[in-house]
């Protein structure tokens, strides 16, 4: 069973910061959508507080490439990157679907394009439940997305999140239950 823990909690209007997460799996530590902050010891300060220094992060994973989920990526020297197409680790980039695949037993990644055609689901399995990364949802009460590259694509993947998951971590606000998922 993965741990989860929300290092920041996002937000969007006038500013925009995106929801940062760590899970721990076994000898995985993947830190996910490290994008913009208002200071980036709000990232380094908690995982700290877990004894984790950037070097031990072994994955970050991208829910997709816009710059307020990324920009932060470098932080983490060691770590390989996930994005819904390859793993880029130094120099090599390996393709490979992101559909189901795993990084460790109880954390994997799914394919839910609509905020852009690129997005990915962060699945993580824990003893409460399982966690959904995801920017199908800005925050709890966002009922559409304005920027959505296909609205018709996202409420798909909301309705097989909505299936899979019992918490939705979204990319711009607090964790929610899904009985609350607008």
């Amino acid at each position: 069973m993965a741990r989860v823990e929300v290092l920041f909690e996002g937000y969007g209007a006038d500013r925009v910061a995106s929801t940062v997460s760590v899970v721990w799996d076994g000898p995985v530590v993947a830190v996910i959508d490290p994008g913009m902050v208002p200071d980036r010891r709000v990232i380094l300060e908690p995982l700290a507080r877990q004894g984790i220094s950037p070097k031990d992060v072994t994955d970050v994973v991208i829910s997709h490439h816009h710059p307020d989920h990324t920009i932060n990526i470098a932080l983490f020297p060691e770590a390989r990157v996930h994005d819904n197409w390859a793993i880029y680790e130094r120099d090599v980039w390996t393709a490979r679907q992101a559909e189901g695949f795993r990084l460790a037993d109880s954390l994997w990644l799914i394919e839910t394009p609509g905020h852009t055609p690129q997005d990915i689901t962060i699945l993580a399995d824990t003893a409460d439940g399982v966690v959904a990364f995801t920017h199908l949802w800005w925050g709890r009460e966002a009922k559409t997305d304005r920027l959505a590259w296909d609205l018709g694509r996202l409420m798909e993947g909301r309705d097989r999140v909505r299936e899979l998951a019992t918490l939705i971590v979204p990319g711009h606000g607090e964790p929610f239950p899904v009985s609350e998922a607008p």
